[in-house]
């Protein structure tokens, strides 16, 4: 069987792998970059957050969009079979925290490496530079036309990846294809991206906030975060932010209030009662003086705004009502939110190619025989730390022991 798998990223190299295995296929990788695994390259800064070391059920909990789809897949490979994979071929892992997993090198380019040594074992073709502009279907062949080579083939394999990082080649080509073959695309949005916030000059930016919860609510409903943020020159981001940007992002949040809960352990109660006994420990000081034992630097200047302080207030001087407002700006550190960061600053693109409309044992099409979709091009994001590689690696292994098995 001739197949053609468009797209070189982590789901297409994956499904390469298994398609050729013990098979007579011949197998042809096209990918419109001059080089293989692009954005696979850049992920994790470079050091390749290639999966997640956690139990399929715990991965599932952290894919936000269509996660019973992926039951079939998660469970025939498994974040523990992308790990022995990967050792098995000499590519050695290490888990750090959070369960995110890296090769010990530290460098991505060892985990393209592995798959360039098995695509080559198996003799399967790679086309560089090789844009795909046209695909069609004509009796039991595709014709996949590029801007300079026409191919044929029995089965068509797309893997282009989503829209976000287009300098990437995630143009968004997939969908286009997807949609000549009638299939539904589900909103397109970016997923895993900063958020804007209004009225705000960049004055925080760098600052890194760890141990927070932060929260939005929309619609009588509350997404919440806690772990490690940081403000940008125009809002904030960080990995509970990114995180939450991918829970709220299918909600109009223009306008809606991002709180920071900068103590989280502490009940408002609690941290009453200490600023009670720190009042007369440090009655003299100046109150933005004093809030260095709460917040940092930065953080202070802001704060004595947004409560209406006095610049020069002491803390002797802070009334019952004073205090209560302190320790409910600690505990709502709040911005107003302009927008999300538009889809090409997004880590992956949330929405694509309808699930209903592919079978998930196999990803192939259940309009059009011998036609699978595998990766982010689907309707399928989850959040980081490695579990977005993995639905990658997932349905591309799926995809590809099925078609090693259909000759």
């Amino acid at each position: 069987m001739d197949i053609v798998i468009i797209g070189s990223g982590p789901a297409g190299l994956m499904c390469a792998v298994k398609s050729s295995e013990n098979t007579s296929n011949k197998i042809t990788i096209l990918d419109g970059n001059e080089k293989v695994g692009k954005k696979l390259f850049i992920t994790g800064k470079g050091r390749c957050n290639i999966c997640n070391n956690t139990t399929c059920d715990e991965f599932l909990k952290n894919v936000i969009n269509n996660n019973k789809f992926l039951f079939a897949s998660i469970n025939k490979f498994s974040p523990q079979d992308t790990i022995n994979f990967f050792e098995k071929n000499g590519t050695h892992l290490k888990t750090e925290r959070g369960n995110r997993v890296f090769p010990v090198s530290d460098k991505s380019s060892d985990i393209i490496k592995t798959f360039l040594r098995i695509l080559k074992r198996n003799n399967v073709s790679i086309e560089l530079n090789q844009l795909v502009i046209d695909i069609k279907k004509e009796d039991d062949k595709f014709i996949i036309n590029t801007k300079n080579k026409t191919f044929i083939c029995d089965a068509v394999v797309i893997a282009t990846g989503g829209k976000s990082y287009s300098s990437t080649g995630s143009r968004g080509d997939g969908y286009l294809f997807a949609e000549k073959f009638n299939h539904e695309i589900i909103n397109i949005r970016p997923a895993l991206v900063p958020i804007k916030i209004n009225n705000y000059n960049g004055e925080l930016s760098g600052l890194t906030l760890k141990n927070v919860k932060v929260s939005v609510k929309i619609n009588n409903k509350t997404f919440s975060q806690f772990g490690e943020m940081l403000f940008t020159h125009n809002g904030v981001s960080g990995p509970i932010i990114l995180s939450l940007s991918s829970y709220i992002n299918l909600y109009q949040i223009s306008g809606c209030i991002l709180s920071i809960d900068l103590k989280p352990n502490l009940t408002n109660e609690i941290l009453d009662n200490r600023l009670i006994r720190d009042f007369k420990t440090f009655k003299t000081k100046i109150l933005k003086n004093y809030l260095k034992e709460l917040m940092p630097s930065s953080l202070i200047e802001i704060f004595i705004r947004k409560n209406h302080f006095e610049e020069d207030i002491k803390v002797c001087n802070i009334t019952k009502e004073d205090r209560l407002k302190i320790v409910n700006g600690l505990k709502n550190f709040s911005f107003e939110i302009k927008c999300l960061e538009d889809i090409e600053t997004g880590i992956v693109t949330a929405g694509g190619v309808s699930i209903k409309e592919i079978n998930p044992k196999n990803m192939q099409s259940k309009k059009v025989d011998n036609l699978f979709f595998i990766g982010e091009v689907l309707d399928l994001d989850a959040l980081t730390g490695g579990f977005n590689i993995q639905i990658a690696l997932s349905t591309g292994y799926v995809a590809g022991e099925y078609l090693a098995n259909i000759n």
